[in-house]
Parts: C-alpha cells; structure tokens; sequence
C-alpha cells in the first residue's frame, strides 16, 4: 500500500475560461509523484463527479475563477458524496474571498488556495489529508 500513488483529479466547473492556474497545479502534483487526471474547461457538477467515480480518485481539485464556488461546490461535493466516495478529499482554489473560505470548509472543502499559494503547501495538504486515511 505504500507505493500506491494519490491519484488527484482536477477540475475546472462551471464556464469559467481561465485553465493556467489549474494546468499549473497538475503539472506540479504530478512533478510530485501524484497521477493527475485533468477533466479540461467547461465541466458541470456530474461530469466532474463521474469522472471522480470513474478514476477512482483520492482527492478532487477544483480551479473556479468565475465567482459560483457557493454554487458549483456544494453540487460537486453532494454527488461525489452520493457515488460513495465519503473518503474523497476536495480542494479548491481560485478566487475565493476570505469570508467564503470557512463556508466552503463547512460544506466539506479540505483545503482553499488563492492565487499564489505555494505548490508545495498544497502538495504537502493532499498528503498529509490523503495518508490519513489510508
């Protein structure tokens, strides 16, 4: 078990355009030794939750730019939940103002990162949250 890779699915939902950010965080997660599955743009709450299902993931990435994570998120959460995967660990970053930050925990969100958080701060929360519940 302890060669087995965090497999991290990163998802940008809603109509957001804006992938930089996202392509980013998967090309440093998988630099890390992580399998990252990257969904592309322009994905809805299902399709990011079937995706999760279907790759048997261990944590859920989601990049929103667009100002809908009190919308998007509780949807992507409640069917990821749905599907069985209670042990998923869900990320989001993006532009988030800080007082939506405990909001989003309270639905279930592990970690918020905004522009310009340190890769390796967010590597280290996957790990850590990941390992824990191995």
């Amino acid at each position: 078990m302890a060669d087995k890779k965090i497999r991290v699915l990163v998802a940008k939902p809603g109509l957001d355009g804006h992938d930089r950010g996202a392509k980013v965080i998967a090309r440093a997660l998988r630099d890390s030794g992580m399998e990252v599955i990257y969904t592309g743009l322009r994905q809805t709450p299902e399709m990011i939750a079937e995706a999760a299902l279907q790759e048997d993931v261990d944590a859920v990435g989601l990049s929103i730019l667009s100002g809908a994570h009190l919308t998007l998120v509780p949807r992507i959460t409640q069917l990821i939940q749905a599907n069985g995967q209670d042990n998923v660990r869900i990320f989001v970053g993006g532009i988030i103002p800080d007082e939506d930050v405990p909001k989003l925990k309270e639905m279930g969100v592990d970690g918020v990162y905004g522009p310009g958080s340190p890769t390796h701060a967010i590597i280290d929360d996957i790990r850590k949250l990941v390992n824990k519940d191995a």
